[in-house]
């Protein structure tokens, strides 16, 4: 049984890549039961593929079906007329072809939450292209402003479009499309795409940008590591330390506990053309002691500066142990799950997710109501497989 708010929700994920299982992963972190469908024949895994490290599938059974087979397509049909939420990540069209589009869903289970990502949107010229974050931050013209001075634009891994504007974006119209059943008794399709989703993280930076307040310069803006007390510094050991001093009062607290109170460099933060001076002050200074030594001195001052951790020593750190803010499985060390919940006047709760094993899915499907002798048939015929 799971626990926490969707644990009365039911979704059918139909695996993919990037945001389908992100986003599975969040629904199952607020105690959704979440069975996924894997495509057979199966995609030919990397030699090093280890099950342990694949993160994003955690905490949730699968089974591996052939949807181009009448069993496995009658399977999955089964399974989603007891669905509350069905999420997927193919191009546009692919569902369809496979019967298994919204138009087909409506008529097994009108309630249904059916959510899509994909990177360009279900419509538009570019709809059945392909493309990466990288692709879809460059086209919402969101990529042109990351990036330091004088450098190319750089994209922040894949975590802006694929899980941000992917992932993140998919599940929250999920849970927007289960609040508007429950009042209307009618299923949504939700359309989430990448290109939407990176674009609407940046609706700040695109008002600062109108507003005057934000340069096509990269690198050159408050927070775009233009300003000196926001950026990172190298530190006597080659660590570094992050630095985001923005507010006034966080300022005079850098610059006192850095001895550059009284510096000319540093008499003037908003002024732009004090900026230069004032970084190679910050350079100069960071740089006489080790990473360790800076947290020393900075320790109990409230000035928005902090080491530069690896995960392993994020893992440590007291106030992220305080906060179970990773867990191990397997020996792998992976995030928590987040948000957190309680009920009123009673401390959080802590959810807990962990891998599931390829025979649980035998008990997942005898849970979504597939008795023990369609199973036996399903095997046999080799239209199912546990997942692995």
């Amino acid at each position: 049984m799971t626990s926490g708010p969707l644990s009365a929700v039911r979704v059918l994920e139909f695996a993919g890549k990037g945001p389908v299982p992100f986003a599975a992963m969040v629904l199952a972190g607020l105690g959704a039961d979440v069975l996924r469908i894997d495509r057979l024949p199966r995609p030919r895994r990397h030699a090093d593929y280890r099950p342990e490290t694949d993160l994003l599938q955690l905490g949730r059974p699968s089974v591996a079906l052939d949807l181009r087979s009448a069993d496995g397509l009658a399977l999955a049909k089964d399974l989603l007329r007891r669905a509350d939420v069905l999420v997927e990540g193919y191009r546009p069209g692919v569902m369809e072809r496979l019967g298994l589009g919204p138009a087909e869903v409506a008529g097994l289970n009108p309630g249904l939450v059916y959510g899509r990502a994909t990177g360009w949107g279900q419509s538009g010229p570019l709809a059945a292209a392909a493309g990466h974050d990288i692709n879809y931050l460059a086209l919402s013209g969101v990529l042109h402003l990351l990036g330091r001075a004088g450098e190319p634009p750089t994209p922040p891994a894949n975590l802006l479009a694929d899980f941000g504007g992917g992932g993140m974006l998919l599940a929250m119209g999920v849970l927007a499309g289960l609040a508007g059943r429950s009042a209307s008794g009618r299923g949504t399709v939700v359309d989430a795409a990448m290109l939407d989703g990176a674009t609407q993280l940046a609706t700040l930076l695109f008002g600062l940008r109108a507003g005057g307040m934000w340069s096509d310069e990269r690198g050159t803006n408050l927070l775009d590591t233009g300003a000196p007390y926001y950026d990172v510094y190298r530190t006597a050991d080659d660590g570094w330390i992050a630095v985001g001093a923005v507010e006034p009062v966080f300022f005079e607290r850098l610059v006192t506990t850095l001895g550059l109170r009284d510096d000319p460099a540093c008499a003037s933060p908003a002024d732009r053309a004090t900026w230069p001076a004032m970084r190679a002050r910050f350079t100069e200074v960071f740089g006489m002691r080790t990473r360790d030594e800076w947290v020393k001195v900075f320790a109990g001052v409230d000035a928005c500066v902090t080491p530069v951790l690896t995960p392993e020593e994020a893992a440590a750190h007291p106030h992220n142990q305080a906060r179970g803010l990773y867990r191990e499985n397997a020996g792998v060390l992976h995030p928590a799950v987040a948000p957190r919940f309680a009920h009123l006047g009673e401390d959080t709760a802590e959810a807990e997710v962990s891998a599931v094993s390829a025979v649980d899915i035998l008990a997942a499907l005898r849970a979504w109501g597939v008795p023990d002798s369609r199973l036996d048939e399903l095997q046999a015929s080799g239209s199912v497989e546990p997942g692995a």
